[in-house]
């Protein structure tokens, strides 16, 4: 049986290595960041998933857009990327940022310290766990069914897996982008050096440029 890797896909950066800006709020998910500066890279290809008309780019953005979703068959993410609430949980009738028809299309662990009753919005469920990260990998690893595991940020809960060794590879797309302050992936891309073999590569539509990491 192939090995369960655990993939962090099409993360987007700074320049300065923020995932995210200040003052996160319902209206603003990325707080003072522009999302449109940051992952424009992807919605201009040709397999962005929300895509009404025809064309998009090809090319090396395209393929990354496309292996997004690849062998994935659960999903763990930070409580800031489920939605801007602080503390227990004021509203749980609000269900995060995507709808009825969330994009996971797998279960999905959301890291939070105040744990609620999971639900399931068409083909994605959603668990609130409360524990470290080899233990909610664990659980995201039976609940996948044989297939990977997407780490989907934000940028703190990144930051924790990679601090308990347990990412097998990275994409990170660094958006030419300065934030100043926000949620912090990293000062320099060289801090993983030490555990990661590491290939950079421009994108040809000059909005990012990739970081392709995997384990040496």
């Amino acid at each position: 049986m192939a090995e369960q890797l655990l993939r962090v896909q099409n993360f987007n950066v700074s320049s300065d290595g923020y995932g995210a800006g200040e003052g996160q709020t319902l209206e603003r998910p990325f707080g003072h960041a522009d999302p449109a500066a940051m992952f424009s890279w992807a919605g201009a290809t040709a397999s962005w998933p929300m895509r009404t008309d025809p064309g998009g780019s090809r090319g090396l953005d395209d393929y990354l857009t496309r292996d997004y979703g690849r062998n994935i068959g659960a999903e763990i993410m930070g409580r800031n990327k489920f939605g801007p609430q602080r503390g227990p949980w004021r509203d749980e009738e609000w269900r995060g940022w995507w709808g009825d028809e969330p994009p996971f299309r797998t279960p999905v662990f959301v890291l939070t310290h105040h744990p609620r009753p999971s639900f399931t919005l068409s083909d994605t469920t959603f668990h609130f766990v409360d524990a470290d990260p080899e233990t909610v990998l664990a659980r995201a690893r039976e609940a996948a069914g044989g297939k990977d595991v997407r780490l989907g940020g934000g940028a703190t809960t990144i930051r924790e897996f990679l601090d308990a060794d347990l990412v097998d590879t990275l994409h990170v797309a660094v958006s030419p982008v300065v934030l100043g302050g926000g949620a912090r992936l990293w000062e320099s891309p060289r801090e993983l050096d030490d555990r990661y073999h590491c290939d950079v590569v421009p994108s040809p539509s000059g909005q990012v440029t990739h970081h392709l990491f995997w384990r040496k």
